[in-house]
């Protein structure tokens, strides 16, 4: 009885140590096969935002991870803008506040070591009548009229967005969206809208003899888009 006893002491002590490993390797095997997803990228929602002067708006930082598996992150995101007398934000929420006059500042939202950028427009609310006038604010000519440049030689004009407020005309140009159309095949015709007066400029050759007429088109929140026309002779 004593042999047996030693005997079936062996064989339990062998089924622990067993046991024992059975569960190591098993847990080595979990952490190398199960690894826990990790952060790969992330994105501000929406992803160009625009919030009216002395308005709000929340922001939402949204993430994928290493599994290609997309959700919002709803801690740890430390958000800042390049301008908070333009727009203003909440560190610790996302909440945006439009100040001043209106325009546009970069927002970042960083989180465990990743970021990402979106570009935010403030807006006055209480506006109408916008137009697009040419030479700089409260001068010049509004609406613009027709600008004739040379193509072959090109050149550069001076333009502003006006709007009319509670306390009268105001500048949005830094505000307003600037396009030109159409494209050209050679040389080009832009506007830069981010300081005011916008530069719009006619490059070199920009179009065959005969001429064409390029549409310049600045839009406003909550207002209907103006025109102005460039002919290239």
């Amino acid at each position: 009885m004593a042999t047996e006893r030693r005997f079936a002491g062996k064989k339990l002590l062998l089924a622990l140590a067993f046991g024992v490993l059975l569960a190591t390797a098993f847990g080595v095997g979990c952490n190398g096969f199960f690894q826990d997803a990790t952060l790969t990228s992330i994105t501000i929602q929406p992803p160009s935002p625009q919030v009216q002067v002395d308005h709000t708006m929340t922001l939402q930082a949204w993430g994928t991870d290493s599994n290609n598996k997309r959700s919002q992150i709803k801690s740890g995101v430390v958000w800042t803008s390049s301008d908070n007398k333009v727009v203003l934000i909440d560190p610790n929420t996302g909440v945006i506040t439009g100040k001043g006059t209106g325009g546009t500042a970069t927002i970042t939202a960083a989180a465990q070591g990743l970021s990402a950028t979106a570009t935010a427009t403030s807006f006055l609310g209480n506006v109408s009548d916008l137009t697009i006038c040419t030479g700089t604010f409260n001068t010049g000519t509004c609406p613009a009229a027709t600008w004739s440049v040379s193509g072959q030689t090109g050149g550069q004009q001076n333009y502003y967005a006006k709007a009319t407020s509670d306390t009268g005309p105001v500048d949005v140009t830094t505000v307003a969206t600037w396009d030109v159309t159409p494209a050209a095949t050679t040389g080009g015709v832009t506007c830069d809208g981010t300081s005011t007066p916008a530069v719009c400029t006619v490059q070199p050759q920009t179009t065959p003899a005969g001429g064409t007429t390029y549409v310049i088109t600045v839009t406003y929140p909550d207002l209907p888009a103006v025109t102005a026309n460039i002919v290239v002779n």
